[in-house]
């Protein structure tokens, strides 16, 4: 006789499902990345299922002879000097994390463990991809200038209005990250410090292009539509792969590939700025 499931046994039987199913997109995603040189694999940050899923893709190209510099948001660039002194004298992840990251950046450093270990074993190069809050901050208030060189704004035709899809699409997005509670006013610098980051971090890819190499980072930044994508100018577009990991199917032409995660439970992320 059967006997029928508990909500609990069918809450697990779904989540078994839904991993079996991202497991299965896997061995097709390494097959499609496998020529490519220039990644940008995304993240729900605190998506742990994501976060094992991207490094299984990563891991499984490293096993098989690729060498690539990884890009990392999850370090600011300030601290590359700190970073490069650890990856030559720390034994484990935590040494590394612990001499080039700073305990405010509120990352949940365990899901990036993997990461760091790997590339201590396999010497692979991490670069500090991030612009710092402080420097972000200084590009709200008064623009690009002293924190971005003025070559690279010059070369991105950041001086001027942005593309009217890119203010549009970025400002959208800001707005609803941040539950519809920014002032109207904020969100012109806030557009700007996410273009900043883009761009800098788009300079640290071209920066390694021709060796290979792989930014992690929030999926904000990986969409093509609207992040690192638009800023790669003189890298060779096939080369280059964006892939998120989302947990809703994405819209056209924000990801080359993406991977649907089984949503990870958390607390409503508006209720604390509501309150």
């Amino acid at each position: 006789m059967n006997r029928p499931l508990s909500c609990r046994s069918l809450v697990a039987a779904a989540l078994a499902a839904l991993l079996a199913a991202c497991a299965s997109t896997q061995p097709q995603l390494e097959r499609q990345l496998a020529q490519r040189s220039v990644l940008l694999l995304g993240e729900v940050h605190d998506n742990p299922v994501g976060h094992r899923m991207r490094q299984e893709l990563l891991q499984q190209r490293v096993d098989a002879g690729w060498r690539p510099t990884i890009a990392m948001e999850q370090f600011d660039r300030e601290r590359q000097a700190d970073l490069d002194r650890a990856l030559r004298t720390c034994g484990d992840a935590d040494c590394v994390i612990a001499a080039a990251s700073s305990a405010k950046a509120g990352w949940d450093w365990p899901q990036y463990r993997p990461t760091i270990e790997m590339a201590l074993r396999h010497r692979l190069p991490i670069v500090a991809a991030n612009v710092s809050r402080a420097d972000a901050a200084r590009v709200v208030r008064a623009g690009y200038a002293g924190v971005i060189d003025e070559s690279l704004v010059s070369a991105l035709s950041l001086e001027g209005p942005l593309p009217e899809d890119l203010e549009r699409g970025q400002r959208e997005e800001i707005d609803a990250g941040h539950c519809g509670q920014l002032p109207a006013q904020m969100l012109p610098g806030m557009v700007r410090a996410q273009v900043a980051r883009d761009a800098w971090m788009a300079k640290v890819l071209r920066e390694h292009a021709a060796q290979g190499v792989v930014l992690l980072a929030g999926n904000g930044h990986v969409r093509r539509d609207l992040g690192v994508p638009r800023w790669l100018v003189g890298v060779a577009p096939e080369s280059v792969a964006s892939v998120g990991f989302v947990e809703e199917p994405p819209k056209p032409g924000q990801f080359d590939f993406s991977v649907v995660l089984p949503a990870h439970a958390r607390p409503d992320p508006c209720a604390s700025i509501a309150r």
